[in-house]
């Protein structure tokens, strides 16, 4: 793991950090540790990395300063009310932090919708960039304030991940309260053992979150993210060519002890371009497209998806909107934008390309979904 992420090999580097690290469980900032945190970021930008944060820790810092119960999670209200107090508390923090290494911050608070629509997705990562470039710290966090249970990421494990792939990044750090990923719940089984390295992203990996899933929700209670959502974040990085680890936190000078072997580290496998990696961590799918096996292996090989090959069409969506195409065990094995409308899509299923114009009297494209915007999940 030593070499991984180190500035040499990655250039471009995001750092999550958890709820459970920033804030303590009477509802105060770490302020010392992240002092440390702080510090190693400086001694990586020396080393010509470019280093980008998603922080954690609004909503319990402002639960706090409005003495809201359960962490401020009682209800949406005191969340929305506790982020809003709490984002600005947390920002000035890192800058002052940061600034004591002589380094800038910038605040960025993002919606799923900034990420999901690609107008705004552009101009959010052009910023990202420009920020980058200039040499700031980008301090990035979901603006809770704003957001409602329809239209939220929900985990920060995953916002990471989406930031590093809107980013181009090479790298992301999951921050935790827990060593990394193990192979079973060591709170509940003696024989657990840490994974220390991840080379693909298949259904063992992928199962061990069900006797794990409670792992790294926070032991201060003010967490949301679990062992779930950090293996979903991994499949996002794997598809946008970014190494991720999960490396605990509990200790001063945390991204020192990233090049040291601990944690658990995902080494990406795949690599899409931007737009490919963008498709694939969508979250808002509109629609679903169940596929025969003939067009499911077509897909595989890098074909498009025909309107022969569909056998059922599920969601009212529209033209652009992301659809996950199912094969006949019911697993998702791709996602795409769609051609077309659901309407004109179940009309044209299980027909040839040809047939297309003298059924719906127009035929833009022969596919229902084209390679150029479908990724393999």
């Amino acid at each position: 793991m030593s070499n991984v992420f180190a500035p040499s090999h990655c250039p471009r580097l995001v750092v999550k950090i958890g709820s459970a690290l920033l804030v303590d469980t009477d509802g105060n900032a770490r302020r010392e540790w992240m002092r440390t945190v702080a510090g190693d970021m400086a001694e990586r930008i020396l080393a010509g990395q470019q280093v980008m944060i998603v922080s954690s820790g609004a909503i319990a810092l402002g639960a706090r300063k409005l003495s809201l119960k359960n962490g401020g999670r009682e209800n949406l209200c005191d969340a929305q009310s506790a982020a809003a107090v709490g984002q600005i508390a947390l920002s000035a923090l890192w800058a002052e932090l940061l600034a004591e290494k002589g380094l800038v911050a910038a605040q960025m608070l993002v919606t799923l919708d900034a990420l999901e629509d690609r107008r705004r997705y552009l101009n959010f990562t052009a910023t990202l960039d420009s920020l980058l470039a200039k040499g700031a710290i980008p301090v990035i966090n979901e603006n809770d304030s704003l957001a409602t249970d329809e239209i939220r990421f929900g985990d920060n494990d995953r916002l990471a991940a989406r930031i590093g792939q809107a980013a181009g990044a090479d790298g992301l750090i999951l921050l935790s309260d827990v060593d990394g990923l193990y192979d079973k719940d060591p709170a509940r089984h003696d024989t657990a053992r840490i994974i220390r390295e991840v080379r693909e992203m298949d259904e063992t990996i992928l199962a061990m979150a069900d006797d794990t899933s409670s792992i790294g929700t926070g032991t201060s209670g003010v967490g949301t993210g679990g062992m779930s959502s950090k293996l979903l974040a991994a499949k996002i990085s794997d598809m946008a060519g970014m190494n991720m680890a999960i490396i605990s936190g509990l200790h001063e000078h945390p991204l020192r002890r990233a090049q040291e072997g601990h944690g658990t580290i995902f080494h990406a496998q795949r690599g899409e371009n931007r737009h490919k990696g963008w498709i694939g961590g969508l979250q808002k799918i509109r629609g679903k497209l169940h596929i025969d096996e003939g067009a499911a292996a077509a897909i595989v090989e890098g074909s498009s998806l025909l309107p022969a090959g569909i056998v059922k069409i599920e969601g009212p969506f529209s033209r652009g909107d992301a659809v996950d195409i199912i094969d006949v065990n019911g697993s998702a094995i791709a996602r795409g934008l769609a051609e077309y409308d659901a309407l004109d899509s179940a009309r044209i299923i299980g027909r040839h390309s040809s047939e297309i114009e003298a059924i719906l009297g127009y035929s833009p494209r022969s596919a229902v979904v084209h390679r150029d915007r479908m990724v393999i999940l």
